[in-house]
């Protein structure tokens, strides 16, 4: 999936978030619930689109891990929005599925950086350890 799809799937989501809190009941568990499902899962986007103006791989990846875990309590409120009956499960389930998607494309986005950054950093000390020793 590139960047361009990916922006546009994350502020999808956020979007799904806002029209599901602007119709979820107007009782005050439910509105607290809400509040915190609605700080979530709009982080998602906000976060992804920090990550892509990362200054390093690391600031990379670390804004990466912050949209998995905006999206992990996305998926806890979610839940408890469904499981305390609140809200109907199946009017939840196309957020739901969502969200279990993005955690898997964060998830393998930042084993692919990872990998990659992993790989620059052995070459580095290898090269600098080849100078040092005169190899």
């Amino acid at each position: 999936m590139g960047d361009s799809d990916l922006k546009l799937r994350t502020k999808e989501y956020a979007l799904g978030i806002i029209r599901l809190f602007s119709e979820l009941p107007k009782r005050t568990e439910v509105q607290i619930l809400g509040r915190q499902l609605f700080c979530s899962g709009t982080s998602v986007r906000a976060q992804y689109r920090e990550a892509t103006r990362g200054k390093s791989t690391a600031d990379f990846i670390s804004k990466i891990e912050g949209s998995l875990q905006e999206l992990e309590e996305s998926e806890y409120w979610l839940e408890l929005l469904a499981e305390s009956g609140f809200y109907p499960e199946e009017r939840l389930l196309a957020l739901k599925k969502e969200t279990g998607e993005l955690k898997g494309i964060f998830v393998s986005r930042v084993r692919e950086v990872r990998s990659g950054y992993l790989v620059d950093v052995c070459k580095a000390t290898r090269f600098l350890f080849a100078q040092l020793c005169g190899e």
